[in-house]
C-alpha cells in the first residue's frame, strides 16, 4: 500500500480577514509548515493543494497542485489523486492547512478504519466528524469528478458516505482544531508556548 498525502490550502481565510492560511505566522513559523511536519512523516509523498501563486509556498520544496474547478476541499483532493495516482499511490489523504495539531497517527488509524470500508475513511473525535481528514483511493478519481461535475452540492462527508466512509475514532479532540478566526489562531499560540 502506497499511501500520499496532500495539504487542503485552498480556502479563502474569510474569517481571517481574507488573508492566506497557510503563510499565517503561528510560532514564528507559516502556519503550512506545522501541517506538513504533522502529515509528512506519515507519508510516502506530500502535496500542497493551493490556488493562486505557487512560487509563494516553494520554501516547503513540495508540490502544488491547483484545483481544476474550485469547489471546496473536495478539489483539492480530486486534484491531489490526480496527481498521486500515475506516480502508483494506493491513496491520498488530505488534511488541512488550518489544524497545525494533527494527530500523529492520523494515517495508520485512518488506514486501518477504511479497510473493511472499501478504503474511504474519515477522522472522528468525540462524536464529530472530521471529514477533510480523509483516505481516499484513488480509484475514487472518476467517481469524485463526476459528482464535482454533477453540479451537486459539494460537502466533503456527503461524497465521502455515498462511498460508504468508515470513521476512525480518536480521544484528542484538540488534534482536529481548525484555526479559522484570529482568536484561533492566537489560542494555539498559547498551546504551543510560540507567539502568533
Amino acid at each position: 500500500m502506497r499511501i500520499f498525502g496532500v495539504i487542503l490550502a485552498g480556502g479563502q481565510g474569510r474569517r481571517m480577514g481574507g488573508a492566506d492560511k497557510a503563510l499565517l505566522p503561528l510560532a514564528a513559523r507559516p502556519l503550512i509548515a506545522h501541517a506538513a511536519d504533522r502529515l509528512e512523516p506519515q507519508v510516502e509523498r506530500l502535496a500542497l493543494s493551493a490556488n493562486g501563486d505557487p512560487a509563494r509556498l516553494t520554501f516547503l520544496g513540495l508540490p502544488v497542485l491547483p484545483d481544476a474547478r474550485s469547489e471546496g476541499p473536495l478539489s483539492g483532493i480530486l486534484a491531489a489523486l490526480d496527481w498521486a495516482a500515475p506516480l502508483g499511490a494506493t491513496a491520498v489523504v488530505s488534511a488541512p492547512v488550518d489544524a497545525p495539531f494533527l494527530p500523529p497517527d492520523l494515517v495508520p488509524r485512518l488506514i486501518l478504519a477504511g479497510e473493511g470500508a472499501g478504503g474511504v475513511a474519515m477522522a472522528r473525535s468525540g462524536g464529530n466528524d472530521h471529514p477533510t481528514f480523509g483516505l481516499w483511493p484513488v480509484a475514487l478519481r472518476d467517481p469524485l469528478r463526476a459528482f464535482l461535475a454533477s453540479g451537486a452540492k459539494a460537502r466533503v462527508r456527503t461524497f465521502a458516505d455515498a462511498h460508504n466512509a468508515a470513521r476512525a475514532d480518536f480521544a484528542d479532540d484538540g488534534a482536529f482544531t481548525n484555526l479559522n478566526t484570529p482568536e484561533d489562531l492566537a489560542a494555539a499560540a498559547a498551546r504551543i508556548g510560540g507567539v502568533a
